[in-house]
């Protein structure tokens, strides 16, 4: 990228629950954004296929960096991608991480391409570490069914965060590379609440009784691999409830205060905006 071009932004997931977000919030600060997604984003773009790698890139000078998903072996994938991606004339990433991403077990790359970026010292990055995101409630991750919410956490909180202040964070580190280089930020939403508590929440505000059902943590892991999960993806699932369940889920944090300047939004907040996504089969 040559000095006289605009600042442009490479969303990957660009169609997903932060990155779908991320583009209007660049426009807003003057950066151009590209999204990129397998389909209905700006450019197509498939892990698997490098072919699609090169006209993602091509002009970009920052990368909003989201691995692929549903997989936890891709370091190698996201390493020659960023190769590319430098010599094309980035400068910066800004990479979606996970909350306690250093502590993942062996065999989840997530820690490793953390290492890659500080690796690279012709370009910048940042950081983002999030809780578990409340969207998860509102889609297939989590979902209500028949009334009632199923996942295991052991009585367990996580200081669950809205997706849009996760993106809201991403846009500032895009914006201002030079000002969050280096930084490593936990982003999550103002109270630990355990799943009892958030389904109290959901059944407040649609109107309609919500229960939780802690199930064992091994029926959920073989219910989503029986669901079509790959089945390498179990360490992942196990690690993510199981820190709930050893009660070292995530805990609220300033950063998206001070990234962003204004509090995370709170469970109750997400709910209100969200109820609809509850009481559909009431109507």
């Amino acid at each position: 990228m040559s000095n006289d071009q605009a600042p442009t932004a490479l969303i990957l997931g660009g169609t997903g629950r932060t990155g779908s977000l991320l583009a209007g919030k660049l426009a807003r600060r003057g950066i151009a954004a590209r999204t990129a997604s397998r389909r209905g984003a700006d450019v197509r773009f498939d892990w698997d296929d490098p072919a699609t790698h090169a006209d993602a890139v091509a002009g970009v000078d920052r990368l909003y960096l989201v691995t692929p998903v549903l997989r936890v072996r891709y370091a190698q994938q996201v390493a020659d991608f960023l190769d590319l991606a430098e010599t094309a004339g980035l400068r910066h990433v800004t990479f979606l991480s996970a909350y306690n991403a250093d502590q993942a077990p062996e065999g989840i790359d997530i820690a490793a391409v953390e290492a890659d970026l500080a690796g690279r010292p012709a370009i910048t990055h940042s950081v983002l570490r999030p809780a578990w995101v409340m969207q998860n409630f509102t889609d297939d991750h989590l979902p209500v069914i028949d009334g009632v919410l199923t996942v295991p956490s052991g009585g367990g909180a996580e200081a669950f965060v809205d997706a849009d202040d996760v993106a809201a964070a991403a846009a500032e580190t895009l914006a201002d590379p030079a000002a969050h280089a280096g930084a490593q930020y936990a982003l999550t939403g103002p109270q630990a609440l355990t799943f009892r508590e958030t389904a109290d929440i959901i059944s407040d505000v649609a109107g309609q009784p919500v229960f939780y059902n802690d199930i064992d943590q091994e029926e959920w892991i073989s219910g989503a691999l029986a669901a079509g999960v790959a089945p390498d993806y179990a360490v992942m699932l196990r690690w993510l409830t199981g820190a709930i369940i050893a009660g070292h889920g995530s805990t609220p944090a300033d950063d998206i205060e001070k990234v962003t300047g204004r509090p995370p939004t709170t469970f109750r907040a997400f709910a209100e905006r969200n109820a609809r996504a509850w009481t559909r089969e009431a109507r």
